[in-house]
């Protein structure tokens, strides 16, 4: 009475399931220099963690006697693993079996994968290559009939989007439903030379007159710098790195905390160099990723989308272990003004961190939004505010540190000024509705036209401001609740860090 002969057939049909799309379609695929849908799975996640769901899902080929002679393995595969000893679900496209097109799939799988992340609360790794979408018009011939399309399971990504990590790769070329799936994510990656993007492929773009190759059409250079894909790695093991990094930083879902790390960097660390960071001269630059490296837990400093919005720089970061968000205002770009691009990135991050209850460290030198036609015709203001909205709307604790500049509505977006502010400004600090270097012609435009010496007088209005635009007249009217050595901001930060995860519930 033994069940001997299905255990048999059942480990026969995992080695079916295992080929994919068969040794020459497999070599084919390596021969492009990239790695097999299992070889990813392998790679990204804990040695040995991943168990496999609907491993013997596909379609089986029988013969007269009814017997089993093949199983075409479907072309995606999921499952259960870890990621650094915490548990996510894992999938893979496999280009291999008709170039990852969902006519291929059984849709019931990605359906039950997305449904499994976001029921058991796990983060989610989407590894895409292929088209994920309904196949190409031969299939309509096939078939007999054309339809009204749908994405079977979009609720549950949209489900996920709101409760879990979700991180995206594309590893490959990715059009239609798989371009919506990288897009749909947290955090997504694509290999330089490897990966392309487009809502469709070059040959349907050629239709209207677009005539692009794969890289001029949707590689890395496009849409790494307007936002669609977050960042470029060179390998895909570059990207698993990054993907589990990503991760790292954030707790497994809305309804957990993140994890505090160990750290072995002295809490009261004080860089001699930020006394020097910020030239005296308003016109040159610095740069801010030089504060952030002397500021944050030594090694922890875990930037995304620096390609694209590049007045700010987004990124996460540890404060004695601690896991926080971090916005930062590069002033090398733009001078660090905000333009459309830098405000929807930074409405983005802050609210994904306020989403995984992250505290947020706000480094500020702002000389205001974008001005000029080309900011008013990509709709700067409405951008900005809605960056605005989302740092007022943002519940998580957030400490701002005005390094230079902070100006307009943009420096008023730099916190909640209706909450309590938890906020420094180093000797540096330079503030107010307008800069006075772009204002004083305006405002005393009648006093210069009336003088006898319109240069000199210019000059004299100039010093006698300067003299009130001190930080330390704002601080005597508790207009700024405290100056501070800029050495003592990791010391302070690391406070406030501290503090912050105690009212985390």
């Amino acid at each position: 009475m033994s069940w001997e002969k299905e255990i048999d057939e059942l480990g026969q049909r995992r080695a079916m399931a295992e080929k994919m799309g068969g040794e020459e379609k497999v070599a084919r695929q390596h021969g492009r220099g990239k790695m097999d849908a299992r070889a990813r799975l392998a790679g990204i996640v804990d040695a040995g963690s991943f168990r496999e769901i609907g491993k013997i899902a596909g379609r089986g080929t029988y013969g007269a006697d009814g017997e089993l002679e093949d199983l075409a393995a479907s072309n995606f595969i999921f499952g259960r693993a870890n990621i650094d000893g915490r548990p996510v679900v894992a999938s893979a496209d496999d280009f291999t079996v008709r170039g990852g097109a969902a006519d291929a799939a059984l849709h019931r799988k990605f359906v039950q994968c997305e449904a499994m992340a976001h029921e058991y609360r796990l983060p989610l790794i989407r590894m895409i290559d292929g088209t994920g979408g309904g196949g190409s018009v031969k299939t309509l011939e096939d078939m007999g009939y054309t339809y009204i399309p749908h994405v079977p399971g979009w609720h549950e990504i949209i489900a996920n989007l709101d409760t879990v990590p979700v991180v995206a790769l594309a590893l490959g070329p990715t059009a239609g439903l798989g371009a919506a799936r990288v897009v749909a994510s947290h955090y997504s990656i694509m290999v330089r030379g490897l990966s392309q993007l487009f809502a469709a492929g070059p040959a349907v773009a050629a239709a209207i007159g677009d005539t692009l190759d794969r890289e001029e059409l949707g590689g890395t250079d496009v849409h790494t710098r307007n936002g669609v894909v977050d960042d470029e790695v060179a390998s895909e093991a570059e990207a698993f790195a990054a993907a589990r990094r990503f991760l790292s930083y954030l707790p497994s879902s809305i309804h957990d905390r993140a994890l505090r790390t160990a750290c072995s960097d002295p809490v009261d660390r004080r860089e001699e160099s930020l006394l020097s960071v910020v030239p005296r001269e308003a016109k040159q630059v610095y740069s801010m990723r030089r504060i952030t490296a002397a500021v944050f837990d030594q090694g922890s400093f875990f930037e995304m989308g620096a390609r694209w919005g590049r007045a700010v720089i987004t990124a996460f970061a540890r404060l004695d272990g601690y896991p926080v968000a971090v916005l930062a205002s590069d002033p090398t770009y733009l001078g660090g003004s905000w333009d459309a691009k830098t405000s929807e990135k930074a409405e983005r991050f802050v609210k994904m961190a306020d989403q995984f209850r992250l505290p947020i460290v706000h480094l500020v030198d702002n000389p205001g939004f974008m001005i000029g036609g080309e900011a008013e015709r990509t709709g700067t203001i409405r951008y900005g505010v809605q960056a605005m909205n989302a740092i007022y709307r943002a519940t998580m604790p957030l400490a701002s540190v005005v390094v230079r500049r902070a100006y307009g509505i943009a420096g008023s977006a730099m916190s909640n000024a209706e909450r309590f502010q938890y906020r420094f400004a180093w000797p540096s600090g330079d503030w107010g509705s307008l800069p006075i270097e772009g204002g004083v012609e305006v405002a005393y435009k009648s006093e210069l036209e009336a003088a006898d010496d319109p240069a000199a007088h210019l000059e004299a209005i100039r010093e006698r401001l300067n003299r009130v635009r001190s930080p330390f007249r704002t601080a005597e009217k508790f207009g700024v609740e405290d100056i501070i050595d800029p050495r003592d901001t990791r010391p302070l930060l690391c406070e406030f860090a501290e503090l912050a995860w105690r009212v985390l519930k």
